[in-house]
């Protein structure tokens, strides 16, 4: 056992909290927008029909949208990952060599733990097979544990920079710090979140210890980001990994920042290069909704069924669209461990189905789906909550005097004292580009690595 205290009932609560204060805050209405769910799109079971409905969510709290654990939270004892029907299909994933070295995370990984204060360092390291995996939220208020990077010292913060340099690529931590970016720049930009909506509010933990032959792993997150990444051997699993930003471009000291761009491009490309027949099945009946998002932060059980067109009626031109798609969010990790993602995904390539909800222009705010045994990814463009037109804020005005530039006018620039996240909460308003949630799983069991794991603990032990 590590030296980090057990979660207590206490611990728990205070999670819990956050949730319960919002119910109490906003009624139903503002659980919906919180969550992320829609009516239809989560119930008790955790099942999902994907379909963009209207109304409050029938399943309570789950945290489809990227809400977070609440009343629903999973725990890891009890971990399924996400299926089609409940039923996890089996002999997916096997303990095997990639060929590809995890040294250099191994190494950065205990250089930036060795670098702690033993009190942060008790306080970051779980047991490898601990709740904490599936502790996240989206949510920038949501109590979290571990080393916050605003508390650490400038070459701490250097070195867990290093730690996230190892495990992603160039373009994944490019995406990762810009996020952190434009989560300040949301903070300056509507004049709250003093301490939540910075790039200091992102919090590293580890499960188990850094090692080249056990299994160990570490979680990144935070407002918009959440990376989990399990390590065994030279195995690595890197989901679920939950990517967003509000706004998804702006200038913030002095620097352009836009994001998504590759994840809308390639999505758009993989459409429109379907026939019409072909996006007759691929594109939904149901209008774009404020949030379509079903496999979010609290959602580890998730049923969900497949929707769409499976790859088997694509032509090989198509299928390599779907698989560059792939890539963009595989592409995240670092680039030796992503090709072996890839290569597992295009195993699975017939068996991959593409969905879509709303309209198909450039600037469209649409959502789609790629969905396989081993793959599920989700991109939804959702609707404004603190920036833009139609941001369901508090306040008024233009943007504060000396404020981030590449804001709108008259746009709103305070928060609602007290509301629940400080700062990422609102309702309704039309879906926009600049509103976007990612995520990436491993369905059937091993996300956060659970199945590696349970196969090593069989073989090994």
């Amino acid at each position: 056992m590590h030296a980090h205290r057990p979660r207590t009932p206490a611990a728990e609560r205070t999670r819990r909290w956050f949730m319960n204060r919002s119910l109490l805050l906003g009624g139903a209405a503002a659980v919906a927008a919180m969550t992320g769910c829609s009516a239809g799109a989560s119930d008790t079971n955790g099942s999902a029909s994907g379909g963009a409905q209207s109304g409050t969510p029938s399943g309570g709290p789950g945290g489809a949208g990227g809400m977070g654990p609440g009343a629903t939270e999973v725990k890891y004892a009890d971990f399924t990952g996400v299926t089609t029907d409940g039923k996890v299909v089996d002999d997916l994933f096997s303990i095997h060599s990639t060929g590809v070295s995890t040294d250099a995370v191994v190494k950065a990984a205990q250089t930036f733990l060795d670098g702690l204060s033993a009190k942060v360092r008790r306080a970051s390291v779980f047991d490898v097979d601990d709740d904490e995996w599936l502790a996240w939220s989206n949510v920038d208020g949501y109590e979290r544990e571990g080393a916050r990077m605003g508390d650490l010292t400038e070459k701490q913060r250097n070195l867990g920079y290093a730690l996230l340099g190892a495990a992603l690529s160039a373009d994944g931590l490019a995406q990762t710090r810009n996020i952190m970016k434009l989560n300040a720049f949301l903070g300056d930009y509507n004049g709250g979140g003093k301490e939540t909506l910075t790039e200091g509010h992102y919090y590293f933990t580890f499960m188990g210890t850094p090692s080249t032959t056990k299994p160990w792993g570490f979680q990144y997150e935070g407002h918009h980001v959440a990376i989990n990444y399990f390590v065994l051997g030279d195995q690595v699993v890197m989901t679920p990994t939950f990517m967003g930003s509000e706004p998804t471009s702006a200038t913030y000291n002095g620097e352009k920042i836009t994001l998504f761009k590759p994840e809308t491009k390639a999505g758009l490309a993989l459409l429109r290069s379907l026939s019409p027949a072909q996006r007759k099945k691929v594109i939904s009946a149901d209008e774009k909704g404020g949030t379509n998002m079903v496999a979010g932060a609290g959602q580890d059980n998730l049923k969900l069924a497949y929707q769409g067109l499976a790859a088997r009626e694509f032509t090989s031109a198509q299928r390599q669209k779907l698989l560059d798609l792939v890539g963009v969010y595989v592409g995240y990790m670092d680039d030796g461990h992503a090709a072996v993602k890839l290569k597992e995904v295009e195993e699975h390539l017939d068996d991959t189905y593409f969905y879509w909800i709303g309209e198909t222009k450039d600037s469209s705010a649409f959502y789609y789906r790629v969905h396989s045994p081993v793959v599920l990814i989700e991109y939804d463009a959702q609707s404004p909550l603190a920036y833009g037109e139609n941001a369901q804020m508090g306040g008024g005005g233009g943007a504060p005097s000396g404020g981030p530039s590449g804001m709108p006018s008259g746009q709103p620039t305070s928060m609602p004292s007290g509301g629940p996240g400080e700062g990422g909460m609102g309702m309704g308003g039309t879906p926009t580009q600049q509103h976007i949630h990612t995520i990436i799983r491993t369905p059937n069991g091993n996300d956060y690595g659970v199945d590696l794991l349970k196969l090593h603990l069989e073989t090994d032990h």
